[in-house]
C-alpha cells in the first residue's frame, strides 16, 4: 500500500509517524491516515480511501464553483524560519518538484506535485506558521464579487486585487478569524511536471496590484518598485482560460495585432 510505503520512507529518515486511530479516520471520512510533522513543526496528515459524497456541493452564496479535481484543493503557503532547512523534507521525502523561486522582496520557493503550478510554497519570514490557503474559482467574476464582499468589511483585505507573475493567478487575499489568509483566485497556470525546469524569478511576485499590507514598509516599497519596472518593460502574460470560459474577439488594432504576432 502506498500509505505504508510512505510511512516506512519517513521512518527511515527518522521522522516520527503516527498511525491514527480509526475513530479519527472516520471523522475525516477516510479509510486510513497517518500523521507526522515537518522540520518547522507543522502537523501533516496523509490518507487514502476518501469518502465521495453523491450529492453536489452547495455553496453558501451563488458562485460558479471551485477548480479542484486532479489539481487538488488549491495551494498552501507556509512561513518558515529558514527555507533551506525545510525544503529537502518536501522535495526529497514527499516528492514535490521545485517550480521557481525568488529572493526579493522576500525569499519564497514554490513547489508542484501535479499540473498545478504550485500546490505548496515556503516564505522565509523568520518564524514558522501558516501564511495563506488559496482556492481557485471557475469564473473571474466570482473573484470580483468576492472582492466586493471583502471590501465591505473593515480591514478584511490584506492583499489587494492583482496578478501573479509565476502562476498567472488573478486574486486577492482576505484575513480570516485565524492567523492566516485565504487567497481567492482565478486563471491559474498549469505546467508539465516532467518537462518543467525551475528558475529564479527576477520580476517580483506580481505583474500588477497585490499591494501587501502584511509586508514591512521597506519591503512593500521594494515590491511596488518591482511592479513599476515590470509595467515599464511591458511585461505581459497570456490569460489562462478553460473551454467555455472565454469568447474570442476579432483583432481591431493593427498595432496590437503586430505585437501579438511578434510575441508568437
Amino acid at each position: 500500500m502506498a500509505l505504508e510505503a510512505l510511512a516506512a520512507r519517513l521512518e527511515n529518515a527518522e521522522v516520527d509517524v503516527t498511525a491514527e486511530p480509526q475513530a479519527l479516520a472516520d471523522n475525516r471520512r477516510v479509510r486510513g491516515l497517518i500523521s507526522f510533522r515537518d522540520p518547522a513543526g507543522n502537523r501533516l496528515e496523509v490518507f487514502y480511501g476518501a469518502e465521495v459524497d453523491d450529492t453536489p456541493f452547495e455553496p453558501g452564496r451563488s458562485i460558479s464553483g471551485f477548480r479542484t479535481g486532479p489539481l487538488g484543493l488549491g495551494h498552501a503557503v507556509l512561513t518558515v524560519e529558514n527555507i533551506d532547512a525545510v525544503m529537502p523534507f518536501y522535495v526529497d521525502l514527499l516528492g514535490f518538484g521545485l517550480s521557481d523561486y525568488m529572493q526579493k522582496p522576500f525569499r519564497a520557493y514554490f513547489f508542484h506535485i501535479n499540473a498545478r503550478h504550485h500546490s505548496l510554497a515556503l516564505i522565509e519570514t523568520g518564524k514558522n506558521g501558516m501564511h495563506h490557503l488559496m482556492v481557485e474559482l471557475f469564473s473571474l467574476d466570482d473573484v470580483g464579487q468576492c472582492y466586493d464582499v471583502a471590501l465591505s468589511q473593515k480591514d478584511r483585505v490584506s492583499v489587494t486585487l492583482g496578478r501573479h507573475t509565476n502562476d498567472l493567478m488573478t486574486s486577492f487575499y482576505a484575513k480570516t478569524p485565524s492567523s492566516f489568509m485565504v487567497e481567492c483566485g482565478w486563471g491559474g497556470r498549469e505546467i508539465d511536471p516532467q518537462a518543467w525546469r525551475p528558475f529564479e524569478m527576477q520580476d517580483g511576485p506580481s505583474l500588477w496590484g497585490h499591494e501587501r499590507v502584511w509586508l514591512p514598509p521597506a519591503d512593500r516599497e521594494v515590491a511596488r518598485e518591482m511592479r513599476m519596472r515590470a509595467a515599464a518593460s511591458g511585461l505581459r502574460a497570456p490569460v489562462q482560460v478553460m473551454e467555455g470560459n472565454y469568447k474570442l474577439m476579432p483583432g481591431t488594432c493593427p498595432w496590437w495585432d503586430g505585437v501579438s504576432n511578434r510575441a508568437d
